[in-house]
């Protein structure tokens, strides 16, 4: 644009954007990103709406599908959107259209403004499902209603059909099926596991209600079913699975007062750390308000009244118990329904209703005391815990004088190891946390000095999921890592301060092997537990050093991962080699490319079959039988049962799942807590069997068979060759399809160094900074915390004191490891 242009500032350069194009332009005003976050808000936008039906007594279930084309469908058997016309609309544009063609394209228009038909609900600015549909390529809703099935279908948020007719039925509800757009969020691919940890806390935070989720992408397509009648109760039991309770039953209660529901569970585990969760109207407010205010001061008093009225501080009693004490080892979920809440913007993460504070306040104080005078035994062992937790910080404030720093930026209290940078810029400084001295050296080396610092590590540090704060600031190496950091630990005064942060980018940099990877586990659990703010405010990396490194010619080549390195030897492959097949003549270009693509494909499946000892001779013992199995169950008495279809498994499993409960409850156990997946038989998925029957119809096209497919070993009977694979210099007689794929490769990797780095003590400074610290070069992850409670059972089951649960997660992945280091 022209400088004369730019002072010609007139009414001609004001938009007015309508409809739902301010959605499309500004998309991440409505649903946060354009990136994975905002493409999950689509499905939950719609599955609240859903949600709000239950909690309005309209729907008792929700059926949520990911199709193979990323199509997401969400269902429910709620009273249906309004398909009547709108004949009382104040803007004569929507009178007499259809409700339902209304929501679904207008801004702020819902049910939910005022509580005649919805008292309480999630969705309280009337923009969420027609965001969806504005940034949704194609959309389709169906309404079941008054005996009679209503659809409309639209295209970026404007219908493309009339509300249209299109057949009868006795049921009710709602179907909105809806495909991201590809102009907004570029490649479409929904995470399972993100989606299914959301309808899990949804299905927690409405007992009873039934979530049915199917993810169709696969051959191990399966339904999963949340359901819990226990409600908040369970969920608190399930933050606390793989801990020792102090209270095996949580303190629950579900009171109503007025138009407002209060529901709140409270257990108490012998941990260190907090884990509380607080819902609005099922939305998770993580940055909490004035419900969890409430909360929390009312559980600080009445502990504290019963630590003085019971004369629990013997031998400190000028000790105070604060709320940083109280909060040692709490679980605790709280939920509040109420009709109009006040949040602090659409990303609703803080309530700020006044009301709400005493209410819950009120029936907190009142159901801790009636529960303290009635279990006298576990109020004085959650009161014991609060006080030693108390003595401890105490006892911590004093060793964390140790690790303060005398000044800014003089170097004062750093640890001597810590190889500082040059530069003052807090927000331009990053450091390297380095296992061992060894790379530690390599690293101080070949870094820039003037805003990279190293601090090598020796050693694994302290596990912090097994230890008090103050027995964590004994260790030296601890000591050294906060002190490096400057931000301080723990709680209260001289305690954790972000503000005090030395470098913005902290890069947990550690060797590739089974013991590196441990380590970094260990750093990851000290920054979740102690310094956690600083993995939510994006400040934790991984650094990502090469496995590889190839060189072939003039050619020299770093290569991340073992994936990278077999993309490389099949492009080299086919450049270096010409292979003619003894029938067809000289296989070439694409051909050749697909041809080696699908057998590379049936070797990583053969490999994955391997680890369940199952050979290829076994898949073709099933085809001879003229059918392959889908599931199979270990047997007692050895072997294994296996299944030949979905339906049939199925079958078993529900009676299994029977049998199971009745033994259950008849050992005293309550059932109805335990969720349906740790019922299910212990079963193994044999999905590969889809895949090689998938690979086959593939090699049919090209004129193969699996029957060519095995090395054959009787030298006796390697008579006619299937290829000639000539490199240039030599020709290779090659006898079936598995030898080819070697072959190939083996041309590729002639005249080739290849080096695989097993530590980073193997690569001189250069290699290091070229490969892992140059920031125009380098990979880094950044640590995010995806979803709170999983990655609380994550860090409870892979490091905290229960070796059962660790020996199960280890029982049940074995097969997926690669690469095992022994």
């Amino acid at each position: 644009m022209s400088d004369e242009e730019n002072k010609q500032y007139d009414s001609s350069k004001i938009q007015v954007l309508e409809g739902l194009e301010a959605v499309r332009k500004r998309p991440a005003m409505y649903i946060g990103s354009t990136g994975l976050p905002g493409l999950h808000h689509l499905v939950y936008e719609v599955v609240d709406n859903s949600v709000d039906e239950i909690l309005a007594g309209g729907a008792t279930t929700i059926k949520v599908n990911i199709k193979d084309n990323m199509t997401c469908s969400v269902e429910d058997d709620g009273r249906g959107i309004p398909v009547d016309l709108m004949t009382n609309a104040k803007d004569p544009k929507l009178r007499h259209k259809s409700a339902l063609e209304v929501v679904m394209t207008v801004l702020h228009a819902g049910g939910k403004f005022d509580s005649g038909a919805y008292k309480v609900s999630g969705g309280l600015h009337g923009v969420g499902v027609s965001c969806v549909n504005a940034l949704s390529e194609d959309m389709e809703v169906q309404v079941k209603k008054n005996g009679k099935i209503y659809r409309q279908q639209y295209k970026r948020g404007k219908p493309v059909t009339k509300l249209e007719e299109i057949g009868t039925t006795t049921e009710h509800g709602t179907k909105v099926t809806f495909h991201a757009d590809k102009e907004i969020f570029g490649e479409v691919a929904f995470v399972q596991e993100t989606i299914a940890n959301r309808l899990r806390e949804l299905a927690f935070l409405n007992a009873g209600v039934k979530i049915l989720f199917t993810d169709e992408r696969g051959e191990d397509a399966k339904t999963v079913t949340f359901h819990y009648e226990g409600g908040i109760s369970q969920f608190a039991k399930y933050l606390n699975t793989n801990k020792t309770v102090i209270n095996p039953e949580p303190i629950y209660l579900t009171k109503t007062v007025g138009d407002n529901y209060v529901s709140f569970a409270i257990q108490y585990n012998e941990g260190y750390s907090e884990n509380v969760f607080s819902f609005v109207n099922n939305i998770n407010t993580i940055e909490g308000g004035t419900h969890l205010s409430g909360f929390r001061s009312s559980l600080t008093r009445i502990i504290n009244e019963y630590i003085k009225n019971n004369n629990i501080v013997k031998q400190h009693k000028e000790l105070s118990v604060g709320g940083d004490d109280i909060k040692e080892g709490l679980t605790a979920v709280l939920s509040v329904k109420i009709p109009h809440p006040q949040f602090e913007g659409q990303t609703k993460t803080k309530l700020g209703n006044s009301e709400i504070e005493g209410i819950v306040r009120s029936i907190v104080s009142e159901t801790l005391s009636t529960f303290f005078e009635e279990n006298p035994k576990t109020a004085r062992a959650i009161c014991e815990k609060c006080v030693h937790a108390a003595e401890a910080r105490e006892a911590a404030r004093r060793a964390r004088d140790l690790t303060r720093r005398k000044g800014a930026f003089e170097g004062g209290g750093l640890p001597g190891k810590l190889a500082d940078c040059q530069e003052r810029d807090s927000a331009k400084c990053e450091i390297f946390l380095v296992e061992g001295d060894s790379a530690g050296g390599s690293a101080k080396q070949g870094r820039d000095r003037v805003f990279q610092a190293i601090l090598p590590l020796r050693g694994k540090i302290l596990n912090v999921e097994k230890a008090p704060l103050v027995k964590i600031l004994s260790s030296d190496t601890v000591r050294d890592l906060i002190a490096a950091v400057g931000t301080g630990v723990g709680e209260g005064e001289g305690g954790f301060d972000i503000s005090k942060l030395r470098y913005h980018k902290i890069i947990l940099m550690a060797d590739a092997d089974v013991d590196g990877q441990h380590i970094s586990t260990l750093l990851l659990t000290f920054f979740y537990r102690q310094l956690r703010p600083l993995i939510e405010q994006g400040h934790v990396y991984l650094a990502q050093p090469p496995l590889y490194k190839v060189k072939k010619g003039k050619l020299e080549q770093y290569l991340q991962t073992e994936e990278q390195m077999q993309q490389w030897l099949m492009k080299e492959g086919l450049a270096t080699v010409t292979v003619t097949d003894s029938q067809k003549g000289v296989l070439a270009g694409e051909q050749l490319k697909d041809l080696l693509k699908i057998l590379r494909d049936v070797e990583d499946v053969l490999a994955t079959l391997e680890v369940k000892n199952i050979t290829f001779k076994d898949f073709q013992a099933f085809l001879a039988e003229g059918r392959v199995p889908v599931y199979r169950i270990p047997l007692q008495s050895g072997g294994f049962r296996y299944f030949f279809d979905e339906a049939e498994y199925r079958s078993y499993a529900e009676d299994y799942m029977l049998e199971k409960k009745e033994e259950l409850t008849a050992d005293g156990v309550d059932v109805a807590t335990l969720s349906e997946e740790s019922l299910q038989p212990e079963h193994q998925s044999l999905f590969e069997f889809g895949k090689l029957l998938s690979c086959e119809k593939k090699l049919e096209t090209y004129g193969y068979t699996f029957a060519q497919y095995p090395k054959i070993e009787n030298e006796k009977e390697r008579i006619h060759p299937l290829f000639t694979v000539n490199n240039g210099k030599a020709e290779v007689l090659v006898y079936s399809l598995a030898e080819l794929l070697k072959a190939v490769k083996d041309a590729a990797s002639a005249g080739a160094t290849i080096q695989r780095y097993k530590g980073l003590g193997e690569m001189n400074p250069e290699q290091l900074w070229e490969t892992t610290m140059d920031p125009s070069k380098r990979k880094l992850i950044q640590v995010k915390i995806n979803d709170a409670a999983d990655t609380e059972q994550a860090f409870t089951m892979l490091m905290g004191d229960k070796v059962e649960p660790r020996r199960e997660f280890i029982q049940s992945h074995a097969l997926e490891v690669k690469n095992l280091d022994i």
